[in-house]
């Protein structure tokens, strides 16, 4: 299946711990902009899936550097955020 993207990104703000679902099916990951830097170990692991399993897209330390990451990926089971370990980061993903 050919995902064709138009229009304005989507984009989600999270800032707690926890596994969050994004979007299900195909997409494009854009940006993952880290807005306050977590602390004590903290991740955020992204994958190409429904679930915290499956293909991981990246595996990010948000406890070093305010950053805005570009990905312009294309993801095809859906796209879950994981951010766990430590004082949690305040992020923002864009996608499609």
């Amino acid at each position: 299946m050919t995902f064709s993207p138009s229009g304005a990104f989507n984009y989600t703000h999270l800032n707690a711990n926890g596994t969050t679902t994004i979007k299900s099916g195909p997409g494009m990951l854009h940006t993952l902009t880290i807005n306050i830097k977590g602390a004590t170990g903290n991740t955020i692991t992204l994958y190409d899936n429904t679930s915290a399993s499956g293909t991981v897209i990246a595996v990010v330390d948000p406890t070093q550097n305010l950053i805005t990451l570009d990905f312009d990926v294309a993801f095809v089971n859906g796209l879950t955020v994981v951010l766990a370990t430590g004082t949690a980061a305040d992020i923002t993903l864009s996608w499609l």
